[in-house]
């Protein structure tokens, strides 16, 4: 290759390249304390780069960063970021304003937080490309001129939303956020990145709280519009699978570096550092036969401790649920699976009380339970705790994380004798040091405030806990070890119902599974059978559409790195 050949080579990489980051450096105030170090990277237009770790490897970090945003107490100390050969960094707050959206745009992980709920969707959409574009979509001198830039503005949002797979009319513009499903949302806030061409998108695990198929659908039109528009990509994941199924190439972060990069296939075949091939251990893989069934009860054992018969819910004269029958045996965990909108939430608000609508049997340890948690007996509401799927908005982040602990204990039971070793001991059970008892919610990740939560709900003793999609936010080895816990808790006699969009991770915990589908148990019975052989169509979809990966990993060297996640402490 000649020398004028290898300059048009290395001009045609430099053009192709949207992203590139060069010994990026950021450390946290006032420790001086690395939290993410000497990083670079490059992504090239049109490619997805998958950023997996867990929590407290940094990759959060990094992905605000590339946003040019720094959480409270950090700071850029050294590198540099440059999106399509322009430099982001170190610019001023107005020259960073014009540059999102336009050159990098960002979907959240939580859409129902990140969409303005007093706003409808239409003006939402025209805002965002208003304001990427600097208000050239919505300015003119003449009359005529603002004429054909609103219309030139409506036509770009209705195009966008016909990309997402979502109406364009007048009457879904004119809706509010709150009046879209989960999988909708989400796919609203993809239009909002998307909608004014950006060069980088950065994508916060966004599919974490989506069911398996409008999750394999929202992951497809990402996937196909980052090829079409020929934007680059970095999408912050703790699910290898999906990862797995979307990226082009892999970098996993441990302890604020790099450890691993290179093309997702070769990495994920071929590890080479002992912390990825740990990561990848850790992946619930879908288990569909081998499934231990559930013991049969003695024929003088008492009845389950959870029973449901005939339960109806709903909101005013909409009918969500409908002749739900379910049992829930001491020590067993029972999986409650299905889509956006199939009424999981609104079944397990009912049985702890938050959702007063329902009429039917619930009858707790032999006791009909009231359909109020305020016309339940202490005892009662201490014995069936509840799990939030959002931590963030679980947690008062007024209050330490000791307080919050203590709280329901103290409610509940009255004041303890040792509080500290009650709080030390339900953190520690739910993953997470001791010490963290005295932090705030804001300087935990988010995988470290969901273990808070956990800690929280078990600090009673209860005996059914019921989880609304308690990992979706935990990376993989964390995910592992909130499952052993759970086993755990099962082995001490603690019964659970486990609300879940995640197959993989029912087939490795659950004894049962009744599965969800508009309001109705479609199918219900052993795991093993179910996954192994499901009889209702509905089921066959949703096992069809998780995404899933087979393994062939040889022993891993040595290493520090931790078989299970310990958090980082402060650095996602």
């Amino acid at each position: 290759m000649t020398i004028q050949d290898t300059a048009q080579h290395n001009a045609d990489e430099e053009e192709r390249t949207a992203l590139r980051v060069e010994g990026l450096t950021v450390i946290g105030r006032p420790s001086d304390v690395e939290i993410i170090s000497d990083i670079s990277l490059q992504v090239r237009r049109g490619d997805i780069l998958g950023l997996v770790g867990e929590s407290g490897s940094g990759k959060t970090t990094l992905g605000l960063a590339l946003l040019a945003h720094c959480k409270r107490a950090t700071e850029v100390t050294a590198g540099g970021i440059t999106l399509s050969g322009e430099p982001l960094l170190g610019r001023g707050p107005a020259d960073v304003r014009r540059m999102r959206g336009r050159a990098v745009a960002y979907i959240p992980q939580s859409p129902a937080s990140a969409l303005n709920p007093a706003l409808r969707l239409g003006t939402q959409l025209r805002e965002a490309l208003h304001d990427a574009t600097g208000g050239d979509a919505t300015a003119g001198g003449e009359d005529s001129e603002s004429a054909a830039a609103v219309s030139d503005t409506d036509a770009r949002v209705r195009e966008v939303l016909r990309e997402v797979a979502l109406p364009e009319d007048d009457r879904f513009l004119r809706r509010y956020p709150h009046q879209l499903s989960g999988g909708q949302q989400q796919r609203v806030a993809i239009a909002m990145a998307f909608i004014a061409f950006p060069d980088l998108i950065v994508m916060d695990e966004p599919t974490t709280g989506l069911d398996v198929t409008t999750q394999a659908h929202v992951l497809q039109t990402i996937r196909r519009m980052t090829r079409e528009y020929g934007t680059a990509g970095v999408y912050i994941s703790h699910d290898m699978a999906v990862v797995a199924d979307l990226a082009d190439d892999l970098a996993v972060m441990y302890k604020g570096d790099v450890v691993e990069h290179g093309p997702a296939a070769e990495v994920l075949s071929r590890p080479q550092h002992p912390y990825t091939m740990q990561l990848l251990r850790a992946v619930p893989l879908l288990k569909t036969e081998g499934h231990t069934a559930p013991a049969e009860p003695a024929e003088d054992a008492p009845g389950p401790l959870l029973r449901v018969r005939g339960l109806r819910a709903g909101y005013g004269s909409t009918t969500v649920l409908s002749d739900i029958d379910i049992d829930v045996d001491r020590g067993e965990c029972v999986a409650l699976l299905g889509e956006s909108g199939s009424g999981k939430t609104t079944l397990s608000r009912s049985l702890v009380g938050l959702h007063h609508q329902f009429s039917g049997e619930a009858v707790f340890d032999g006791e009909q339970l009231a359909t109020s948690s305020y016309r339940r007996t202490a005892e009662q509401r201490r014995r069936v705790q509840y799990v939030f799927q959002n931590p963030y908005e679980a947690l008062n982040p007024r209050k330490r994380v000791r307080d919050l602990v203590l709280a329901p204990y103290t409610h509940l039971v009255g004041k303890p004798a040792d509080a500290d070793g009650i709080v030390g001991n339900a953190l520690e059970r739910a993953a997470l040091p001791a010490s963290y008892g005295n932090r705030y919610p804001d300087q935990l990740s988010g995988g470290e405030r969901q273990r808070v939560s956990i800690a929280r709900a078990i600090a009673t003793t209860p005996d059914l806990l019921i989880c609304d999609e308690i990992t979706s936010a935990l990376d993989v080895s964390v995910q592992a070890e909130i499952v052993e816990l759970l086993r755990n808790l099962q082995r001490d006699g603690m019964a659970l119902l486990f609300v879940t969009h995640n197959i993989a991770l029912v087939s490795n915990i659950a004894q049962r599974v009744a599965v969800l589908n508009k309001g109705e148990i479609v199918e219900y019975g052993d795991v093993g059978t179910v996954m192994s052989s499901p009889t209702h169509s509905y089921t066959r979809a949703l096992i069809a559409d998780t995404p899933d990966f087979e393994l062939s990993l040889g022993e891993a060297p040595q290493s520090d790195a931790p078989a299970t996640g310990a958090p980082a402490a402060g650095r996602d």
